[in-house]
C-alpha cells in the first residue's frame, strides 16, 4: 500500500502543470533578458517590447508544437457565460518552392480581432461595428488543450471593442484587481507595512455538478435544450437518509473522475477535493486557492473538461443551477481572501483577534461594503437557474448576510458596548468520551451553511454563485466594494495625520462595526422569521434574477464602479440589456420547449394510456368484473389531458405576446410574471399524468432512471 501511494504522488508530481506554459517552462526556454522583462510585465505591468513579444511568441510555439499544438487560438469569455475561441493553425504563406514555415509572431501573441458584434454587447456595438480585439493576459499562463481535434495552444486574453469597452469577464476583473491592490496597499502603508508591493485576492471555487448517463440524457428534450428537466414526478427516494453525500464513488463515476483529475492536473488545475453531494448524481470538484484571475480561467477549464471527459464515459455532466425538482441544485462556493505579495493574508485573525487591529478594521471594511453594496454582490448571483435554487433549504436565502460566528461577534459586541475589545472566546476543546480518540481543540466558531457570505477562518465564502456561472462577476464587485471602503477608511485615517493614529484607527473600527453591525447574522438563513428580521433591519431582498438587474445602473453603482476605474456607466447600461435580454431569452427557450415536449410526446404518450385504459375496462366490464377503478382512473387521466392541454395552449398564448414585446425590463417581466407562471401550471397536470401512465408508455426517462441508474 505505501509503495502505490507514493507512485500515485509522483505521477501527480511528474504530469501536473505539463500543458502550461508557466514559471518553469519559461524560465527553461525564454532567454535571461527576456524572461526577466516578462516577468516584470507580469508582476509590474510593463508594457512588453515588441522585440520580446516575437521572442516568446517564437518559444511559446516551439514549446507547443513540441507537446502536438498544430493551432493556437486567443481563449476568452465575453458575455456568454462560456468561452470563446477562434483556431489559427501555425501556418505561413507558402514558400516561392511550395513548402510553409510553422510561425507564432508577436503580434498574433498579443492581438487578435474576432468579430464584436456576434456576441452580446447591450448594444454597445452594433451589427454594423463589427471591430473588437482580444488582448493576450500575460499574468494567466497559456496552456495546451488536447482533444478530438488534436492539440490547440490557448492564450488567455481580454476582450474589447474598437472603442475601448470591456465586452468580456476578464477586462473588469483585471481592472478591479488593480483597484483593490492599490487601495490595500495604501492601507497597509498607514500600519507601516513598507515591504509588501502587492495584495492580491485569492479565491477557491468549489464546483457542484450532476453527472447522468448520456444515453438517457439526449431522450430529455428539456434537457438537451434547457439543460433541467421541465417535467418529472418525484422518484419514492430522494435525498432524505442523506446517504448519497460523502458515500463511496461508484466505480463509473470513480473512473470518470480519475480522468478529470488527470487532465486538470495536466493543465496545472490544482483540484484537490473530490465528494458525492447531497442529492442523488450530485458530485463536487475543488481547487486550490488560486489568484483570482488565474482561478477564474481555471473554473472554466474546470466546467469544460467535466462535460468533455462525460461524453467519453458516456455520461453526460449537468451544470444547471436546478436540474431536477426537488432536490438539491447546484452553485459554487467562491471563496475569496487577500494576501500580499509576500505571503500575509490580511483575513488572518490570529490567535488574539482583539488585538488586532489592522485584521479588525480589514474585516469592519469588508462588513461596511458588504452592508453598503449588497445589492450588487446579490445580483453578481443573479441567474435564472439560481431563482429555483437561492432561498430553498439548500442554497443561501437571496437575502446578503454575513455570518462571522460567536467568537468575532463577541469582538465586535464589544468594541460596540465598550468601546474596548478586550478578550478573545476560545473554542475549548473538543470532548468525545473515548479513551483512543485525542482531544484535539475546536475552532474559534461553528460554521454556517445558510449564510450567503460567512467568514470560515482566514477567508469568506461567498455561497449564493450558481454553478453555471464565471466566477469572475461575482469576484469584481467584491474586490471593487472592499477597494471603495479600503479608500475611504485610508482617507480619513491620513487626515487624522500620524499623531492620531492610534485613536483614528480605533474609533473608526468601532464606528463601522456599529453602522454596520445590522449585516452580520448567524441564525438560520433559510427561516421564515429571518426575512422578516431582515426587513426589520432594512436589508433589500431581491426574490429575482430581474428584481436584482436594475441594481447595475443605480447612481451609487455608477459612483463606485467608474470612481475605481472598473466599469463606465455605459458598460454598465450594457451588461444589464445583456442580462434582462438572456433571462428572457432562457425563459422563451424552456417555454417552447415544454410547448414542443406536451405536444409531441406527453398528450400522444396520455392518449395512448387513456386508449389502453379504456380497452382493458371494457374488457373487464365484459367479462362481469368490477371495473369501477379502471373508470375512477380513466376519469382521472382524461381531466389530467384536459388540464394539460388547456394549460398549453395558456402557455403558448403568455409566450406569443411576451416574445413579440420588445427586449429589455418589461420583457423580461413579462416571461417571469406571466410565462414562468404558465410553465408551472402546464408542468402540474403532466408530472401527475406520469404516474398514472403505464411506464413503457411514458416518452422520456423518469427521475429515478436518471439520478439513480449511472
Amino acid at each position: 500500500m505505501e509503495k502505490q501511494t507514493e507512485h500515485t504522488a509522483c505521477s501527480i508530481q511528474e504530469i501536473f502543470g505539463e500543458d502550461v506554459f508557466d514559471d518553469r517552462a519559461m524560465q527553461r526556454r525564454l532567454p535571461k533578458d527576456a524572461y526577466r522583462e516578462l516577468k516584470k510585465s507580469i508582476e509590474e505591468g510593463a508594457e512588453l517590447a515588441p522585440k520580446t513579444a516575437e521572442i516568446v511568441a517564437h518559444e511559446m510555439k516551439e514549446w507547443a508544437m513540441e507537446r502536438g499544438a498544430t493551432h493556437f487560438t486567443h481563449w476568452f469569455q465575453p458575455l456568454t457565460g462560456v468561452t470563446a475561441e477562434k483556431h489559427d493553425a501555425f501556418l505561413s504563406a507558402p514558400l516561392p518552392d511550395g513548402s510553409v514555415l510553422m510561425t507564432l509572431s508577436g503580434k498574433e501573441l498579443i492581438r487578435g480581432e474576432p468579430d464584436a458584434s456576434s456576441f452580446p454587447s447591450g448594444g454597445l456595438r452594433a451589427t454594423f461595428e463589427a471591430r473588437g480585439y482580444t488582448i493576450w493576459d500575460c499574468t494567466s499562463p497559456a496552456f495546451i488543450r488536447h482533444d478530438e481535434g488534436g492539440a490547440t495552444l490557448c492564450i488567455p486574453t481580454a476582450f474589447c471593442s474598437y472603442t475601448g469597452e470591456a465586452l468580456d469577464q476578464k477586462t473588469p476583473l483585471l481592472r478591479s484587481m488593480e483597484a483593490i491592490d492599490r487601495e490595500a496597499v495604501r492601507l497597509l502603508r498607514l500600519f507601516g507595512n513598507t515591504a509588501s508591493r502587492h495584495v492580491v485576492p485569492y479565491v477557491g471555487a468549489e464546483q457542484e455538478y450532476f453527472i447522468i448517463d448520456r444515453e438517457k440524457y439526449l431522450k430529455r428534450m428539456d434537457l438537451v435544450f434547457a439543460g433541467r428537466t421541465l417535467f418529472g414526478s418525484a422518484p419514492p427516494k430522494g435525498q432524505e437518509l442523506d446517504d448519497h453525500y460523502f458515500g463511496t464513488l461508484r466505480p463509473r463515476i470513480a473512473s470518470y473522475m480519475k480522468e478529470v483529475n488527470e487532465e486538470l492536473w495536466r493543465l496545472g488545475v490544482p483540484v484537490k477535493t473530490q465528494h458525492n453531494e447531497a442529492a442523488p448524481a450530485q458530485h463536487e470538484l475543488a481547487p486550490i486557492y488560486e489568484k483570482v484571475n488565474v482561478a477564474v480561467d481555471h473554473n472554466q477549464i474546470i466546467m469544460q473538461t467535466l462535460k468533455r471527459v462525460a461524453t467519453r464515459h458516456g455520461l453526460r455532466c449537468l451544470l444547471h443551477e436546478k436540474p431536477f425538482d426537488g432536490v438539491n441544485g447546484s452553485g459554487k462556493h467562491n471563496n475569496w481572501s487577500l494576501i500580499t505579495d509576500d505571503g500575509i493574508n490580511l483575513l488572518d485573525p490570529g490567535t488574539t483577534p482583539h488585538e488586532n487591529i489592522q485584521f479588525l478594521l480589514v474585516l469592519t471594511c469588508i462588513l461596511k461594503a458588504v452592508d453598503i453594496h449588497a445589492d450588487l454582490l446579490r445580483e453578481s448571483a443573479a441567474d435564472v437557474g439560481n431563482d429555483l435554487r437561492l432561498g430553498g433549504n439548500e442554497a443561501p436565502p437571496a437575502i446578503i448576510s454575513v455570518f462571522l460566528g460567536e467568537q468575532l461577534e463577541d469582538v465586535l459586541e464589544q468594541l460596540i458596548s465598550t468601546g474596548r475589545a478586550l478578550k478573545t472566546s476560545d473554542g475549548g476543546k473538543l470532548l468525545t468520551g473515548v479513551s483512543t480518540l485525542t482531544d484535539i481543540s475546536k475552532d474559534g466558531t461553528d460554521r454556517n451553511r445558510t449564510s450567503p457570505f460567512a467568514f470560515t477562518g482566514n477567508k469568506f465564502e461567498f455561497r449564493m454563485v450558481g454553478s453555471r456561472d464565471s466566477i469572475a462577476t461575482p469576484n469584481v464587485v467584491l474586490n471593487t466594494i472592499v477597494a471603495e471602503a479600503f479608500r475611504e477608511a485610508s482617507e480619513e485615517l491620513e487626515a487624522a495625520g500620524s499623531g492620531n493614529f492610534d485613536e483614528a484607527v480605533h474609533d473608526l473600527i468601532k464606528r463601522y462595526a456599529k453602522e454596520h453591525i445590522r449585516i452580520v447574522f448567524n441564525g438560520n438563513g433559510y427561516s421564515e422569521s429571518w426575512v422578516t428580521e431582515a426587513k426589520r433591519r432594512g436589508l433589500p431582498n431581491y426574490p429575482s434574477m430581474v428584481d436584482a438587474i436594475e441594481t447595475l445602473t443605480t447612481d451609487k453603482a455608477v459612483k463606485l464602479f467608474s470612481d475605481a476605474g472598473v466599469f463606465s456607466k455605459k458598460e454598465l447600461i450594457s451588461r444589464m440589456e445583456v442580462k434582462y435580454e438572456t433571462y428572457s431569452k432562457d425563459m422563451n427557450i424552456e417555454a417552447r420547449t415544454m410547448l414542443e415536449l406536451t405536444t409531441k410526446q406527453f398528450l400522444p404518450a396520455i392518449m395512448q394510456g387513456i386508449r389502453r385504459m379504456a380497452d382493458s375496462a371494457n374488457a373487464a366490464e365484459a367479462a362481469g368484473a368490477d371495473v369501477s377503478v379502471q373508470k375512477e382512473l380513466l376519469a382521472r387521466l382524461t381531466a389530467l389531458m384536459k388540464e394539460a392541454y388547456e394549460s398549453k395552449n395558456r402557455l403558448e398564448e403568455v409566450t406569443y405576446s411576451a416574445e413579440k414585446h420588445p427586449a429589455g425590463r418589461q420583457q423580461a417581466i413579462m416571461f417571469r410574471d406571466q410565462v414562468v407562471p404558465a410553465m408551472q401550471a402546464l408542468r402540474a397536470p403532466i408530472d401527475a399524468a406520469e404516474m398514472i401512465v403505464d411506464k413503457d408508455l411514458w416518452p422520456v426517462p423518469s427521475y429515478a432512471d436518471l439520478m439513480f441508474e449511472v
